[in-house]
């Protein structure tokens, strides 16, 4: 440190450091190097260390969102579009897209860490001018890198670029799943709720509070995850065969990034081992619209008589609405639309209210997805 506060170079600092203390050897320290061939191949070496972590974290979020997946499979609770009463689907099905989405982020992560574990000992402009690319690729196959194929001064940026953007696509699906739990969790739903511990306060105004704390800070975190991809982006254009822009700005996403995502990807395993499942709710939910969730087998089902569908289409819609404005349920209010009840018996729409045909495809999505 006090040798940088002179040379203003920390790499000039280290090697003068070093040297002071190795004696005659110091004549070989940093021969025909240059500072970015001791500072790019240094990060393809921890950014390796890193990825191996998040990807250890991804395996284990991997495992425990299946086995959620599966004990929820057949867990019928209401879909929705919009924020507005869909049709039914199960909890297990929300969590087997997580599943697979997860799945996809891996794979992402095992090909940005491939593309970044990169290093380079190619001199001032990447000419070897020098030193001879057999010291490279010894080096390299010693730390467990990739000798990268061209350089200049640095490795190009795009590289950094691309594992930095995998890092905020991973947040992002992170951010997805919070925020469904986030919803689910209002009091008005009330279907899942991340963990409360003993003791534990949400506010310190309001003793009854259980606010989703977890899931909302992983939301926060993913913002920062995107902000630091648009620097690692802007990274990517330097001057010529190299300027400084980059580098300050990488001393800090890089670090702040990787460690993020650790800890959001530990957070979010925490919520799903702990999270709290209400499926009372879940069925009060599913027909708390009184029968509007079936709204479109009716409407194949006249279609399938022989009406036209924007015909049909208005005969449920009609009924729907006196629905929606709380006169009676949906069953009833179509069979006083004209028209209906001329098309379809009782018997025929009670078969069409049943929610097991809704859900009679979730064992082949989830052979689909592999649970």
């Amino acid at each position: 440190q006090e040798i940088e506060e002179k040379t203003q170079h920390d790499v000039v600092a280290f090697i003068t450091n070093v040297g002071q203390s190795i004696g005659k050897d110091a004549q070989y320290l940093h021969l025909g190097l240059t500072s970015s061939d001791i500072l790019d191949t240094t990060l393809g070496v921890q950014l390796k260390s890193a990825s191996e972590i998040l990807i250890q974290d991804l395996e284990k979020l991997l495992k425990v969102i299946a086995e959620k997946a599966r004990l929820y499979k057949d867990m019928a609770c209401i879909g929705r579009t919009h924020g507005v009463h869909a049709e039914p689907t199960t909890f297990g099905l929300k969590l087997a897209l997580w599943f697979d989405e997860t799945k996809r982020n891996l794979t992402r992560l095992r090909q940005a860490k491939h593309e970044v574990c990169l290093g380079k000992l190619s001199g001032a402009v990447g000419t070897y001018s020098n030193i001879e690319p057999f010291v490279e690729n010894y080096v390299c196959k010693k730390l467990g890198l990739v000798t990268a194929n061209i350089a200049t001064q640095v490795i190009s940026r795009d590289v950094y670029a691309q594992y930095m953007v995998t890092l905020a696509v991973i947040g992002a699906s992170l951010e997805k799943f919070a925020t469904e739990i986030r919803h689910l969790q209002k009091t008005e739903v009330l279907e899942v709720g991340e963990p409360f511990g003993k003791g534990q306060k949400s506010s310190s105004a309001m003793p009854h509070k259980r606010n989703p704390v977890i899931c909302e800070r992983i939301c926060g975190l993913a913002r920062l995850l995107r902000a630091n991809a648009q620097v690692a982006l802007e990274n990517v254009a330097l001057w010529h065969e190299r300027d400084i822009s980059h580098s300050s700005v990488e001393r800090i996403i890089f670090p702040d990034s990787t460690l993020a995502l650790d800890y959001m990807l530990n957070k979010f395993i925490q919520v799903i081992l702990g999270m709290k499942v209400y499926p009372d709710n879940m069925l009060a939910n599913l027909v708390k619209t009184r029968g509007l969730i079936f709204s479109q087998r009716v409407l194949i089902a006249l279609m399938n008589k022989g009406l036209a569908r924007l015909s049909a289409y208005d005969l449920v819609q009609k009924a729907a609405m006196q629905t929606w404005k709380g006169t009676g349920n949906f069953k009833d209010n179509l069979l006083t639309v004209a028209g209906v009840a001329r098309y379809l018996t009782v018997k025929e729409l009670d078969k069409i209210f049943d929610l097991d045909y809704y859900l009679r495809n979730v064992d082949k999505i989830f052979q689909k997805v592999g649970l």
